[in-house]
């Protein structure tokens, strides 16, 4: 790795200041975080739509839970300490764009092109929207029911919830007065939140582009190709992003924070975003929302379903994953107070992986499957640790309890 690569990716305008979890003096930076959540939320849905009903009531939840779970302390905010740090995150975001996003941004402006000036073609855009918002709301359905699924499992067994975290560093908050049914609810309603603003770009884009029937196949096709290039980049582009939402105060507690604000559970899973971090991510990086909608509903539908398995970290509660999984990755490590790796933590080249297992991830670039390889080259990561080992064990102590 060159020296000017690893300045890319630990660059800071601002100062530096390594957060991993709020802290009561956070509550007025978490309040205008909120508020700022629950007006995107309003701007892009509308006032009559019931999205927004039900986005702003989840804000006021995660308000009153912030005064529950960490109390109140005030100091002055960090966004009015530190205004520019706004300025730098936009550069930070725009900096680490990678040419996937710009080609998927290009394929739907040159698309919408088309159709304006060939308004005698069959298009059939109206029916396209239709489509569109058909495809919307049943993908926001189908991963609500699933995420709710979960919450009955976690609700069903939350003494196992309890008995686990115990055991580790969420200790503190299940035994505190908010008690281990109200985490289970707030690592719920954090998904369902941070579900609800990352597709809002999507949602924008369906409300105010064309998009074309007879430009289907083809359009589908390119979006597939990208879809597919997007993947060998993604875990360099993640680092970087990760990186600055765990280093840049700012960045964490209103991006990233909330996060990491509940416990580590299938019932948070939303591609690894924040509120508003999903929501500016999906904006200027990721090329999902500018797909046409029946890619981008599968796309979107496939990952997060996927994210909300592989941050299942209490093991013993559905969705379940396999010992051999939990071994060849370590971000449960890093939702248990470590913050390395700040990559994807895969690493799927090891001898005692079997061949079998191998097998299934063999269509995936070695850039994902074995993405630790860059928090070992970038930091002091190492993949044989105690936190690992530690978890390691409680997996096989509670899985199949």
């Amino acid at each position: 790795m060159r020296e000017k690569d690893h300045s890319h990716f630990h660059r800071l305008f601002g100062a530096k200041k390594t957060r991993i979890s709020y802290q009561k003096k956070d509550f007025l930076d978490y309040a205008l975080m909120i508020i700022i959540s629950a007006f995107v939320v309003l701007a892009v849905y509308g006032s009559n739509n019931v999205m927004s009903l039900v986005g702003v009531s989840l804000c006021a939840f995660m308000f009153v839970t912030f005064l529950i779970r960490h109390g109140v302390e005030f100091r002055v905010p960090v966004i009015l300490k530190s205004p520019r740090d706004i300025i730098y995150t936009v550069i930070y975001k725009i900096l680490n764009i990678k040419f996937m996003y710009i080609v998927a941004v290009t394929v739907l402006l040159l698309e919408n092109f088309l159709i304006y000036f060939t308004p005698d073609l069959p298009h059939n855009t109206e029916l396209m929207r239709k489509i569109s918002f058909y495809l919307f709301y049943l993908h926001f359905i189908v991963i609500t029911f699933y995420r709710t699924v979960i919450l009955i499992a976690h609700l069903k067994k939350k003494d196992h919830v309890a008995e686990v975290l115990g055991q580790t560093a969420w200790k503190r908050f299940i035994t505190k007065r908010s008690g281990v049914s109200m985490n289970i609810l707030h690592a719920y309603f954090t998904g369902i939140l941070t579900h609800m603003i990352l597709i809002a770009p999507w949602y924008v884009v369906i409300t105010y582009f064309n998009f074309s029937i007879i430009f289907l196949p083809v359009i589908c096709a390119i979006n597939i190709i990208i879809s597919m290039n997007f993947i060998k980049v993604i875990n360099a582009w993640f680092y970087r992003d990760h990186w600055l939402g765990h280093n840049s105060e700012f960045e964490f507690i209103y991006l990233h924070g909330s996060h990491h604000d509940a416990i580590p559970s299938g019932l948070i899973g939303v591609a690894g975003n924040g509120f508003l971090e999903g929501f500016l991510r999906h904006v200027l990086a990721f090329p999902n929302p500018f797909f046409n909608p029946v890619i981008a509903s599968l796309v979107y539908t496939f990952e997060i379903k996927q994210d909300i398995d592989t941050h299942q970290f209490i093991p013993g509660i559905f969705p379940k994953s396999s010992r051999e999984f939990q071994e060849v990755n370590q971000h449960s490590v890093h939702h248990f107070g470590r913050l390395q790796p700040y990559g994807f933590g895969m690493k799927l080249d090891q001898t005692n992986t079997s061949e079998e297992f191998k097998s299934a991830f063999k269509r995936l670039p070695d850039e994902l499957v074995n993405s630790a390889k860059l928090d070992e080259i970038l930091t002091d990561f190492e993949w044989d640790n105690a936190g690992h080992r530690r978890y390691l064990d409680l997996f096989d102590r509670y899985q199949n309890k």
